[in-house]
């Protein structure tokens, strides 16, 4: 039996993050009417929506936001134009058409990309000197934006709940991670009803994702008891709705829950960080833009597991236990946990190995030293609970292969 409490150090002080008013639940999207009268309200009269091409169209998001915004009398404009992995030049593009139309706030409809891209844009409004590649390098430090509603079309990156956004700086293949205060959306939706159409692919991967999200800020080094009170929360949801989701999409309750997981997935990695699997992954999807990231992650998660096991042995075997029964808490079951993460993986359809996505032996070099030389990366491999050195790194990408 673990006994996760003996991971935590009562001497240290951890810092508790709660700040997005969510709306959740099936017909959540029709909270926007009062959000867009509030904004009217305070003389927000011109919004930018970002969006990818057409989930926010088929999903029926769309057609009540333009309702919403027209009654209040909200102009808009809208950049449709993110993709998976947005690029800063997408963020200085979409921000040159906010600046020109005179936006005064942004509403992402979408899953984590347009979320992201989204909180790029509200802190380039309020700095017209910078540029998403000066935000991204870490040229000026943000301490304001203008407001974001996130409209979440998926179950999986938990960005509308945090202060966390993520772009590629495509010419260097950089794929570095934000942080900041000024970018946690003021209100987010979260509405099953918008998800059931995920197609069995991004089903997995999102909530593939959310699993990630909660192992890492659970195990980092500024882990609190609440990141991993959530941290099995999420799992044992993730681990009974996910197959029931996949047998059947349109399963009101599954998605419901799934996406509750993935909402409190995000609370939980802006309390407890994010460490290997995520800096990892980064130039996974860095050198191939049109590669998923929760397939990513996915891939690395069971080489991390055998890294980091005997250093939170404790909280692995507790947080674990819903997908992967009768762990011991100590480090001699390193491999058995990362056999039964992949046996697990398995079992939702995701069996694949960097090999089986174009990836090669390499490869190696250059994935490990983008892990160490992208912007924002050393951060997370810092608060690892293992010592990430250069060989760490690579044997986890080789195990992977």
């Amino acid at each position: 039996m673990s006994n996760w409490e003996k991971d935590m150090d009562f001497n240290e002080v951890k810092e508790i993050r709660t700040r997005t008013t969510v709306y959740f639940g099936c017909g959540a999207i029709n909270k926007i009417e009062d959000i867009a009268k509030l904004y009217s309200s305070r003389g927000i009269d011109k919004v930018i929506v970002m969006s990818g091409k057409n989930a926010y169209k088929s999903t029926g998001a769309w057609d009540v936001v333009e309702n919403a915004l027209k009654n209040n009398n909200i102009g808009y404009i809208n950049y449709d134009k993110v993709t998976p992995n947005p690029t800063t030049d997408a963020i200085d593009e979409a921000v040159k058409m906010a600046r020109d139309f005179g936006a005064k706030a942004v509403i992402t409809i979408g899953g984590g990309s347009p979320t992201d891209a989204g909180k790029s844009v509200a802190i380039l409004l309020k700095y017209p000197d910078q540029t998403g590649s000066s935000l991204y390098e870490f040229k000026f430090t943000p301490s304001q934006a203008v407001p974001v509603v996130a409209i979440n079309l998926t179950h999986g990156t938990g960005s509308e709940t945090n202060r966390f956004a993520v772009a590629t700086i495509l010419e260097k293949n950089y794929k570095p991670a934000i942080a900041y205060d000024c970018i946690y959306p003021e209100f987010a939706i979260d509405d099953p009803d918008l998800m059931c159409g995920l197609s069995p692919k991004q089903t997995r991967y999102v909530s593939i994702d959310a699993v990630n999200h909660v192992i890492e800020a659970a195990t980092s080094k500024v882990a609190s008891p609440y990141a991993i009170t959530l941290a099995r929360e999420v799992i044992e949801l993730v681990g009974k709705y996910l197959p029931k989701a996949i047998a059947n999409p349109q399963d009101k309750e599954a998605r419901y829950y799934l996406c509750y997981a993935a909402m409190i997935g995000g609370v939980c990695f802006d309390n407890g960080l994010l460490h290997y699997t995520h800096a990892l992954e980064h130039p996974l999807s860095a050198m191939k833009p049109d590669f998923s990231h929760g397939l990513g992650l996915a891939i690395l998660l069971p080489a991390v597991i055998k890294n980091i096991y005997g250093a939170r042995a404790n909280t692995l075997a507790y947080i674990l236990e819903p997908i992967v029964k009768g762990l011991n808490a100590d480090a001699s079951d390193s491999q058995k946990a990362a056999d039964g993460v992949y046996a697990w993986l398995k079992s939702v359809d995701v069996p694949n190995k960097l090999k089986d996505e174009g990836f090669s032996e390499a490869d190696v070099e250059k994935l490990t030293q983008l892990a160490f030389s992208t912007p924002s990366l050393d951060g997370l491999l810092g608060i690892a609970p293992t010592r990430a050195t250069k060989e760490a790194v690579a044997a986890i990408y080789r195990e992977s292969l």
